[in-house]
């Protein structure tokens, strides 16, 4: 009877809902997108710079094994070259490093005596995967992390004294850190979150992005640099505020110029995200990102993994400009297109979206987000509740009271209007579609009478003189049309008035049905059944 022999990489639990393990299929497809030559070259070097599981260097190892099996017979000589001359790691903490080193050594030690290298390959234990020791640098008024650009910049940050024999700066002085939260320059970390600790304990200051240059640890220079970066760290903001920080790894690798750069990381992205704005603009006006494959549902990368707006993974080619192809995957089926990714200001996940949001957008009709308020439409937070008395009603998460009129100092012109609330929240879990790939989008939805405000749990789409306008409203924000076009801003739970940029604004004199909305804009039969898989009818 033949025994199972299952690969232990596939049976790992995940350090966090934020530094997940890679499954060894998905780090297999993104190393399917690379030039097979790469792995039939005694000279391709190959960098992950944020090792957790070590499986990109172990599947590239494997590759390059069976690639230069014709040209390096002999079994141990080839391995010794893999394992010295071409894969290379850095790890973001002590554990991480230990598993690495075991799944591409098979021994914790790169020179001890159950490592696959031979005997004298390697003259110092962690090999070539290594975590070099850094610190986060805290700075009470820069949030921006060092932007040097180059290796010469790291360089000359290394001569400045930021950084020395791999170690990034200390703390700065206790009397600082006690004046009040201060950030790490690097990454943005907050010291009041669980980051600011002695060297005793992990710290998350994570070396590629703490001014540590690979080129210079290791003496090389990269072709290939893969990984799957953590996705966020705490901010110190109220809350769990936590803000993304993979970006800051797809930057720092890009400065180091490598001929290929594979990242997997959140969808989104592609629209949403804190602070992301400057960093979507960046790739999406960028012609090197020559691949995206996209998963509305993490689950079909990352089995039990939670989160919004799903996960992607992509190939930039730093010699290579043009189009990208835009690959969309769910419940195991995909489809891709080749398009510019910077044709609108976020990127339309759908490819089949685009004809349709090509028709609403070619009209001059002005945009719902012009006139959807901004969170807390009057002015008040969400934990306001109504007071003993006042002139005016306010609408809260879970009822009504008065409120005094005169501490109302935003929205005021819309407080004896007929309104359409909304909640800020979205109604499917996390922005995620449902097991059938479709969504309802919008929560609850009502109308609140002249004299009557709302706190910041809710949204106000718009404001009118007559009910009857209002009504309108409402049922127009019900069509699948509507919805569809919020919906291609869905990655978190949250629904902006930037989610309202695609959609026009019309008439409310009259009322609006999907029907009458298909003809307005010569949407065809292929495209109303597109919108109608994505979007559940109105219940």
């Amino acid at each position: 009877m033949a025994s199972h022999n299952p690969d232990i990489l596939t049976c790992l639990a995940n350090l966090s809902a934020d530094e997940v393990f890679t499954p060894p299929k998905l780090a297999s497809a993104m190393l399917d997108l690379l030039p097979p030559e790469l792995f039939r070259s005694p000279a391709t070097t190959f960098l992950d710079p944020v090792c957790k599981s070590g499986v990109f260097l172990r599947e590239i190892a494997r590759r390059l094994n069976e690639g230069l099996a014709d040209q390096m017979p002999d079994d141990q000589k080839r391995v010794d070259h893999i394992l010295t001359k071409q894969v290379f790691g850095l790890t973001i903490t002590e554990l991480t490093a230990l598993i690495s080193r075991r799944s591409v050594y098979c021994s914790k030690k790169a020179d001890g005596r159950f490592s696959i290298a031979s005997e004298n390959a390697f003259d110092r234990a962690d090999g070539n995967i290594r975590l070099p020791k850094t610190s986060h640098t805290w700075n009470s008024k820069t949030r921006a992390r060092t932007r040097a650009g180059t290796r010469a910049g790291i360089r000359a940050g290394i001569r400045a004294g930021s950084v020395s024999d791999g170690i990034a700066p200390g703390h700065m002085s206790d009397e600082s850190i006690r004046a009040g939260a201060l950030k790490c320059i690097y990454c943005g970390a907050s010291n009041r979150a669980e980051y600011d600790r002695d060297e005793t304990s992990e710290t998350y200051a994570y070396p590629f992005i703490h001014g540590i240059d690979p080129t210079e640890v290791f003496n090389v220079k990269f072709d290939v640099i893969i990984g799957n970066p953590p996705y966020q760290l705490s901010d110190g903001g109220f809350g769990r505020s936590a803000s993304p920080i993979y970006h800051e790894f797809v930057r720092q690798a890009k400065k180091l110029e490598p001929r290929y750069l594979m990242m997997v990381i959140p969808s989104r992205w592609f629209g949403g995200g804190k602070g992301l704005d400057e960093f979507r603009s960046e790739m999406l006006n960028d012609d090197r990102v020559r691949k995206i494959v996209d998963y509305e549902d993490a689950n079909e990368v990352f089995p039990g993994v939670d989160m919004a707006g799903g996960v992607c993974y992509f190939l930039w080619n730093r010699d290579a400009r043009g189009k990208c192809k835009v690959t969309n995957i769910h419940n195991g089926e995909s489809t891709s297109s080749e398009r510019s990714l910077n044709e609108h200001s976020t990127l339309i996940r759908h490819s089949a979206a685009l004809a349709i949001i090509r028709k609403v957008m070619g009209t001059t009709e002005p945009r719902m987000n012009t006139q959807v308020s901004s969170s807390k439409p009057f002015g008040l937070r969400t934990f306001v509740r109504p007071q003993p008395k006042g002139d005016l009603i306010l609408r809260w998460q879970k009822g009504e009271g008065p409120y005094p009129r005169d501490e109302i100092t935003v929205g005021l012109d819309m407080i004896d209007r007929w309104k359409v609330i909304t909640s800020y929240v979205g109604h499917d879990h996390a922005g995620n579609p449902g097991k059938d790939g479709r969504r309802r989008v919008i929560s609850k939805t009502d109308i609140i009478p002249p004299g009557t405000i709302c706190n910041e749990t809710y949204l106000v789409i718009g404001h009118y003189k007559t009910k009857k306008e209002a009504e309108n409203l409402v049922a127009y924000m019900k069509t699948r049309f509507f919805r569809f076009l919020v919906s291609q801003f869905m990655y978190s739970h949250h629904i902006t008035k930037d989610a309202y940029s695609l959609v026009p604004i019309l008439d409310m004199g009259k009322t609006w049905d999907d029907e009458a909305l298909a003809k307005r804009y010569e949407l065809s039969g292929d495209e109303v059944a597109f919108i109608e898989s994505k979007i559940r009818p109105w219940e």
